[in-house]
């Protein structure tokens, strides 16, 4: 019988909403993703509310709130206990994101959804995966093997890839093919054929212009509004694209010498940048290299300012600059104050680089044509002073009295619970009432009786009176003292990197920039006080695709280059229709075998028997000599890399015609039918030419490009 695989989408299958998947692997039961928006419903978590406790492990994609903000809401709320998978940097940076929503709530609202205590509480024991380790797990999930891999749309974005009996689950939302200026493309079209592809259509209908055309578009609306003397607000995530967007910003301010200021403004902006410092090897390989030889790191940002809260840009009044500044839905953070304050300036600029989430104000703006006024709520929290500042304290001080009875109750029942059952355990301790002595009142200031009272003590039947715990040391002694082993005092890798690098246990003194965490560390009793008002839209607004996701034409090309079994939109069961079975190889079978190296495996052509050893299926060695089978090469060539290696031998050569054209005879055509419904994703390179010379030479060199069985 083969796997069975049942997937049901939860959120974000059916339009832009947050990503959540339901995936179940021969009963095992994986959250993929657990995506919120902004808005911070609670309403729509229900399908994920139903789930949540039968969750037996989570995968993160990516460190925004659309993949990961309702996790630790679920933690606390839902009954999810199960254990999360995620990179390092989605790790890192997804409480970063957290911790800066959470910081802009709190300023404007009573925000009790979830605190800073429960974020560090969800991350506490994430388990942190390099791309392509594989990760094996264990008890209710033995034989399933999860790897994260290069999604290429944010730093740390993972596909993850689920296998179990030779059967792959990819889960692919959110990738990028192309390669930034910080970040490797994705790794999804290094799979081929996996039995199940869980993916979104999110640019299905999008095209993108070239990227440098479109850096260099998003850079002269930047300068045009500042050489008019307006300033520019760029809407962003706290640590996700945000990141792109600063390297463009720090490359072409330098190229053309800018002077005009950029900001770039969250609380947790500092210590976002501080992170991404230390994941250059998450990075794509130019970043790597550059940093190898000049010890130059990328985001040693000299043209753009980190800063935690708005004081620098009021110092500057109406100056031209460039603000960065999260939230970029617009609803709540920085970026929402800031727009009130410059949307009545038809000289500023609205800058939008991703779209809005439904619902949201940055959605609303987004609209073609874009509204010409629009309400808003501007909160702001603030001391209480006065009657209302007696009227907290003494309501504080009625629970606090309240409680302290409360525990002197509790304490008062646990101690007679105690003493009621030591007395009936210690009987021999007890000194009966009726045989005690009565001292007398000259000598004593209290009348009656006194008991003796021998609390916490419970001998043993063969003693005779209480006695102290006392524990005998059975510690070895040599001539040099006590005998000790080395490894108790070595500290752990796993150890060593948390003292190295604070993890989400050590809360918010070591993830949150000062200002910030002296906001939350304030007890002054305050209120937040709001009021609506009607902003008068005169500002320009803007949207440029910096999203970092595959457009539809590359989303098409890359899923018939994977060519998966099924691909997912909606609740089913993709059980494959498939028997596997587990077999072992026997000794005498292996004795013979020639493997070679592939990557991380090694390989080889067995011809076999299936029979049965210790009641186990088991490969022996054929009865009879099989017959001579046909040569296989294996690998995956790709005609731009074969292009590269062929120049770096010295031929001419480059493409015509979607071939490849080598000197002045010979062209190389790759006909593949991975395409296809119900192909095997095998491929054909036809050589094309006379037998000439450089025929056999590139035959050669072709040849050496696979692997030969």
């Amino acid at each position: 019988m083969g796997t069975s695989v049942q997937v049901t989408p939860l959120s974000g299958a059916y339009g832009e909403g947050p990503l959540c998947y339901l995936l179940a692997v021969d009963g095992f039961r994986f959250l993929l993703d657990c995506g919120w928006t902004d808005l911070c419903d609670p309403s729509h978590l229900q399908p994920l509310a139903k789930v949540a406790p039968t969750i037996d492990a989570v995968l993160l994609s990516h460190a925004d709130i659309m993949h990961l903000g309702a996790l630790p809401y679920a933690m606390k709320h839902l009954g999810l206990s199960a254990p999360v998978y995620a990179t390092e940097p989605v790790f890192r940076l997804g409480i970063l994101t957290l911790y800066d929503y959470f910081i802009s709530r709190r300023q404007v609202s009573d925000f009790d959804l979830f605190t800073l205590d429960d974020i560090d509480a969800a991350f506490q024991n994430v388990v942190r995966l390099k791309y392509s380790q594989n990760h094996l797990l264990n008890d209710k999930g033995e034989g399933i093997v999860i790897a994260p891999h290069v999604a290429g749309h944010d730093l740390g974005g993972t596909v993850w890839k689920i296998t179990k009996d030779g059967e792959d689950v990819v889960y692919a939302v959110d990738f990028n093919h192309r390669k930034e200026r910080h970040l490797n493309g994705t790794a999804l079209g290094s799979f081929v054929r996996p039995a199940v592809l869980i993916t979104d259509a999110y640019n299905a209908l999008n095209n993108h212009v070239y990227k440098r055309q479109q850096d260099q578009d998003f850079i002269d609306a930047l300068v045009k509004i500042l050489a008019g003397g307006g300033s520019v607000l760029l809407p962003i995530d706290t640590a996700g694209r945000v990141l792109e967007i600063l390297l463009i910003l720090e490359q072409y301010w330098s190229q053309r010498h800018l002077i005009y200021p950029i900001y770039f403004l969250t609380n947790v902006s500092t210590s976002t940048v501080d992170y991404v410092k230390s994941f250059l090897e998450w990075m794509n390989d130019s970043i790597s290299k550059s940093f190898e030889h000049t010890r130059d790191n990328a985001f040693l940002l000299k043209c753009v300012t980190q800063i935690i809260n708005k004081d620098e840009l009021e110092k500057l009044g109406d100056a031209p600059k460039v603000v960065l500044a999260s939230m970029a839905s617009l609803e709540v953070g920085f970026s929402h104050d800031i727009f009130v304050d410059m949307a009545n300036e038809a000289k500023n600029l609205v800058l939008f680089t991703e779209k809005g989430q439904f619902g949201t104000l940055a959605r609303m703006l987004q609209v073609d044509p874009p509204p010409k006024a629009v309400k808003v709520t501007m909160s702001k929290r603030i001391p209480l002073v006065g009657d209302e500042l007696k009227a907290y304290e003494e309501e504080q001080e009625r629970i606090k009295k309240e409680e302290a009875l409360k525990a002197s109750q509790n304490k008062e029942e646990e101690m007679k619970a105690s003493l009621g059952s030591n007395a009936k355990a210690s009987d021999p301790m007890v000194i009966d009432a009726s045989t005690s002595r009565k001292p007398s009142n000259a000598g004593s200031q209290f009348g009656g009786n006194v008991d003796i009272l021998i609390d916490g003590f419970v001998p043993p039947s063969s003693s005779v009176a209480p006695m102290f715990p006392f524990f005998e040391n059975t510690s070895e002694w040599d001539d040099f003292g006590e005998v000790i082993n080395p490894e108790d005092y070595l500290m752990k890798q796993e150890e060593m990197d948390n003292t190295l690098m604070p993890g989400a246990g050590d809360g918010m003194d070591s993830m949150l920039d000062e200002g910030s965490a002296r906001l939350l560390l304030d007890s002054t009793p305050s209120k937040v006080i709001s009021n609506e008002m009607t902003v008068q839209v005169k500002c320009s607004l803007a949207y440029m695709d910096f999203e970092g996701r595959s457009d539809g034409r590359s989303v098409k090309s890359v899923i018939a280059h994977v060519a998966p079994l099924k691909l997912i939109e909606e609740t089913i069961d993709v059980t494959s229709d498939l028997c596997a079975y587990k077999v072992q190889l026997s000794e005498k079978l292996m004795s013979n075998v020639i493997s070679k190296k592939l990557g991380e495996h090694e390989i080889a052509w067995v011809d076999a028997e299936v029979g049965k050893a210790d009641d186990k299926l088991t490969l022996l060695p054929p009865s009879s000599t099989p017959a001579a089978h046909k040569s296989v090469l294996v690998g995956d060539l790709k005609l731009a890399d074969f292009k590269q290696f062929l120049a770096n031998k010295g031929l001419q050569v480059e493409f015509a015609g979607g071939a490849l054209r080598c000197g002045e005879y010979i062209t190389l055509r790759k006909i593949g039918d991975a395409g296809q419904k119900g192909s095997t994703g095998s491929q054909q390179i036809v050589i094309e030419g006379p037998l000439c010379e450089d025929y056999y030479k590139i035959r050669e060199l072709l040849y050496s490009q696979f692997y030969l069985l």
